[in-house]
């Protein structure tokens, strides 16, 4: 047993060694063939898998969906850079100590690059292994390089943008701590990618320069040795020094362009979860136009005499044929998005024989109804990647958490009587909100300060009418860098649906969700449920109390507060109004709770007293419903109350409105819509652990 233990702890040791140190033995084996000489078999192994190395790397770069999935690539860059230096110094050793026995003498590798390649002519080799490097250095490495220092430098100034978006989607209820703390991370790895590919390309500028320089280093020194040490003719020497010398500069520049394409694809890749193939032939031939003018001029040139008919003209047919099928599929495409067909493969296409219309004809209104038009229907389907339903589940799963009741579920269809790019949000079938947006852009909104302006379609956020811009994908970072919070087309609905439902909560409650409640609160609590509805409150009286709650932002999640309130005051008076203000006063503290939060103190505005006393008198006139205050002193009274909550809110503090209980639900209707920010609190609604501080008085001279 215990030489059992000792084995599987044996094997456990080795899989970790194995796994830690074949990095460092790379690196190491590199530093090791700078000093140790190595045989031209080696050499050939070494070479043939540096040359594997860069086309793997290549093929990695070319298939990673987003930039950050090849994070390592930079120390990938270094490594390979390294090994490859290294194997130019082994190779070196060897031409120059065995290149007088013929060009085997280095390896067959180095052999077949300096005979197949360019086929043993040495002045042809020294002009590709120029262009090579020319391609390599001045086109591939220098573009990458400076994409790398503008993408770092551009990906450290929208840092603070990208957390603003993710602490607004946070806020939102779009997405949960574990999804805001993974995109954090993100915009961070991000950073620090760009970052060290800024520093990586230097590596690849550097290896180009390197190459060019040990080319020559090795045709000066073979001449030297040829003709000196081993009494070679100049021609014998320039003959089998210049080819082991080029071949050798061969092996190593191949690898060395394809890593410097696989940096400069890297780069030059947006942070979208899509492979270049995709992204690449998705949005060259999507719009097929530019394949129709191609075809003409192609097929003009081909016309031409003199030139190669065969060439482009066939290739002129083929750009004509790529158009057609395009057009083709749009049309299709088009055509069933117009006629709503949104059936599932197998469904009946024969039509329904005629029967008597029934009950099942007659549709109810949705609750809540979102209509989109066709151009927006990949918003909502799942098959296309539409986020909508996602951002909609995690709207209605916060606002039933605030709310204290499930929301109902959203309805979605798509409507051809609105626009492509409209959609419209209802509540009980009535439209109460509606936009246009676009779902392959994305919406910059200006939080109030900004250091520039975007070319979009400016529009303005349909929740709460700031000046925004619709741009494009790739001007996202120009956007964020300028200060502007960026969020896309389902976000920008979905943030329009939750400031539409939190203002609407009230409409959102019916009998069905009351006796949801009576049967949740049941469960823990029947003594108290029990004999409720209907002996002590008829279900619709109990209904509009917690409607007239919804109504003035006064969540309903403390159920058990609410019921004992109605137990000991609704025998007394079967008022609803009377039994919502007991109610208030029982939440008192959820309420000021949710307005200043867990401060000691809260800041108030109040009435004069001489205010308060018209204000009563005209209550009493008008029978109690706030019809005989006078127009002009109503005026008067909601201007200076906007000026003082403007105030309230340019300090970062909440507005509250402190009242008399007989005035408090009358100014509370007097503001809901006209002074949205302001709340309406009697001194019976403040707790007693809270210190009143009275920042203005509403009617002093």
């Amino acid at each position: 047993m215990e030489f059992k233990a000792s084995l599987s702890r044996f094997k456990e040791y080795k899989w970790v060694l194995g796994k830690g140190v074949g990095t460092p033995l790379l690196v190491l084996a590199s530093l090791g063939m700078v000093v140790l000489p190595i045989p031209p078999l080696m050499l050939d192994i070494l070479f043939s898998f540096n040359i594997a190395l860069s086309i793997v790397v290549l093929l990695v770069a070319v298939y990673t969906r987003r930039p950050l999935e090849f994070a390592a690539f930079p120390t990938v860059l270094l490594i390979a850079t390294l090994l490859r230096l290294a194997l130019n110094v082994a190779s070196t050793r060897v031409v120059l100590l065995e290149g007088h026995n013929g060009s085997a003498a280095a390896g067959h590798v180095i052999e077949a690059f300096g005979n197949v390649v360019i086929g043993g002519n040495y002045a042809v080799g020294i002009i590709v292994f120029i262009i090579l490097v020319i391609i390599n250095f001045v086109v591939v490495t220098k573009g990458a390089g400076r994409i790398s220092e503008v993408s770092a430098r551009f990906t450290l100034d929208a840092m603070p943008g990208k957390q603003m978006a993710i602490d607004a989607d946070l806020n939102a209820g779009l997405i949960n701590q574990e999804e805001a703390k993974k995109r954090r991370q993100d915009v961070t790895q991000e950073a620090d990618f760009y970052g060290s590919m800024d520093g990586a390309s230097k590596f690849v500028k550097g290896d180009a320069v390197a190459g060019i320089m040990i080319l020559f280093i090795n045709i000066i020194g073979g001449f030297i040795i040829g003709m000196v040490q081993h009494q070679l003719s100049f021609t014998e020497s320039a003959q089998i020094y210049t080819l082991l010398a080029i071949g050798d500069g061969l092996v190593a520049q191949i690898p060395s362009l394809l890593l410097s394409i696989a940096a400069a694809i890297i780069v030059t890749r947006q942070n979208t979860d899509q492979d270049m193939g995709t992204a690449v032939l998705g949005q060259l031939f999507d719009n097929p136009k530019a394949l129709v003018i191609s075809a003409g001029i192609l097929l003009m040139m081909g016309l031409v005499p003199g030139m190669p008919h065969f060439a482009f003209l066939s290739l002129g047919v083929i750009s004509a044929a790529g158009s057609w099928w395009l057009f083709r599929r749009e049309k299709q495409t088009a055509t069933k998005a117009a006629k709503g067909e949104l059936m599932p493969p197998n469904a009946d296409q024969h039509p329904s024989e005629h029967k008597d219309l029934s009950w099942d004809d007659v549709m109810p209104v949705d609750i809540i109804g979102l209509e989109v038009g066709y151009q927006l229907i990949p918003l909502v389907d799942r098959s296309q990647g539409g986020e909508l339903l996602n951002r909609i589940k995690g709207v209605r799963k916060k606002l039933s958490q605030e709310f204290g009741f499930l929301v109902p579920a959203v309805h979605i269809r798509d409507n051809l009587e609105l626009a492509p790019n409209q959609y419209r949000i209802t509540l009980m079938g009535v439209s109460t909100g509606e936009a246009n947006v676009y779902y392959d852009k994305e919406m910059a909104i200006n939080p109030g300060q900004v250091f520039g302006q975007l070319q979009g379609i400016t529009t303005q956020d349909p929740a709460f009418g700031l000046d925004a811009v619709w741009v494009s994908k790739d001007q996202v970072s120009h956007a964020q860098t300028l200060g502007y919070t960026v969020v896309d087309a389902a976000t920008v609905v979905a943030t329009h649906l939750s400031h539409i439902l939190s203002n609407n909560a009230a409409l959102l409650l019916g009998h069905d969700e009351v006796q949801q409640l009576l049967d949740m609160i049941g469960k823990h609590q029947n003594k108290l449920v029990e004999g409720l509805v209907p002996e002590v409150i008829t279900m619709g009286n109990l209904l509009k109390i917690l409607q007239n709650l919804l109504n003035e932002n006064v969540p309903i999640r403390d159920m058990r507060t609410i019921l004992q309130t109605l137990v000991e005051y609704a025998p007394r008076s079967p008022d609803p109004d009377v039994l919502t203000a007991a109610c208030r006063i029982a939440l008192r503290r959820l309420i000021v709770q949710e307005i200043a939060g867990p401060a000691p103190e809260l800041p108030v505005i109040t009435l004069a007293p001489e205010l308060e006393r018209i204000l009563h008198q005209s209550l009493q006139a008008g029978g109690g419903d706030g019809a005989g205050i006078e127009p002009g002193l109503a005026e008067r009274m909601q201007r200076s109350l906007v000026e003082a909550t403007q105030r309230q809110e340019l300090e970062g503090q909440p507005a509250v409105l402190l009242t008399s209980g007989i005035l408090r639900n009358t100014l509370a209707k007097f503001v809901k819509n006209a002074i949205p920010g302001l709340r309406v609190l009697s001194y019976q609604e403040v707790p007693d652990d809270k210190q009143i501080r009275i920042v203005s008085a509403v009617g002093q001279n």
